[in-house]
């Protein structure tokens, strides 16, 4: 049996770097700025769409890739080496029909093939991070069993919150009503947001201004992790203040062994808008 390849979507927020040194397959989604679309991570960097955004008048939509363009990928890995298994792990489900595409993809192909489709119930880096490891998992040689094993237990020993500097990019994109987007602008009312057990955005709490809603992340975190030693992930849209205070925030406060940056990409992005700050912690 060949060694274990890993296949991810853009979605995953993984640097290029990062994804080329651990030979991770991606299969990007596209955004759609009227009648410009763009292969996210591909066609449009982060910085250039982000710059976009700013500027358009008309909110962008994203879309999933077809089944095709998942199957290109499967054939041209199994082609490589028909005996290596395949991972496949997608953007939460119930976000988008990206996790559906790959296993209709998988469905499609002729020859029986060892494809797993993992729907990581969750965004970014929050699998990001298990696309990662298991890929690190791969290249060490790691069975299959093992790798998948491993995602799973990452996925229970992850917690991740994020914060929106606006609502009217969640209101736009159908994530919460326009009177919460509203109420939300006037009261600067801040609610600290997260992913459900199922993969759906849900609030986890409401607080009024930046300064209370980063102390309650921490707050949250801390009845979580205690004082477990822990690897943490912070992402931003782009730079910004309220990013780098939580992440000094829980250096001060966590046994924090490994603190790494990545920038939240263009589709997450298209529905939280710029100015975004995430925090993706797991114990180790």
């Amino acid at each position: 049996m060949g060694k274990v390849r890993i296949v991810t979507d853009s979605t995953a927020d993984i640097p290029a770097e990062i994804r080329e040194r651990l030979g991770i397959s991606m299969v990007p989604l596209k955004v759609i700025f009227g009648e410009e679309t763009y292969l996210d991570a591909v066609t449009i960097d982060n910085e250039r769409f982000y710059e976009k955004l700013a500027q358009s008048t008309v909110l962008p939509t994203t879309s999933q890739p077809s089944p095709l363009e998942f199957s290109e990928v499967y054939e041209r890995l199994l082609a490589e080496d028909a005996d290596s298994p395949i991972i496949s792990i997608h953007l939460s489900a119930a976000l988008s029909g990206t996790y559906q595409s790959a296993v209709i993809a998988h469905s499609m192909l002729e020859a029986e093939s060892d494809i797993t489709i993992i729907d990581s119930q969750s965004a970014s880096y929050g699998f990001g991070m298990r696309v990662v490891k298991a890929a690190e998992m791969a290249q060490a040689g790691e069975t299959k069993e093992r790798i998948i094993e491993e995602i799973k237990q990452l996925q229970r020993d992850t917690q991740l919150y994020f914060l929106v500097d606006s609502l009217e990019y969640l209101q736009k994109g159908g994530r919460i009503g326009k009177a919460s987007a509203l109420i939300g602008s006037i009261l600067n009312i801040k609610p600290i947001l997260s992913l459900d057990q199922d993969g759906i955005v849900h609030a986890v709490d409401k607080v009024r201004g930046s300064k209370k809603a980063m102390t309650r992340i921490v707050e949250l975190l801390g009845q979580t992790f205690g004082n477990e030693p822990v690897s943490v992930t912070m992402a931003w849209t782009q730079r910004n203040a309220t990013a780098e205070e939580l992440s000094e925030l829980i250096k001060s406060r966590f046994n924090v062994q490994a603190m790494d940056w990545t920038t939240v990409g263009t589709v997450i992005g298209t529905h939280t808008g710029p100015g975004t700050s995430a925090v993706f912690m797991h114990r180790l």
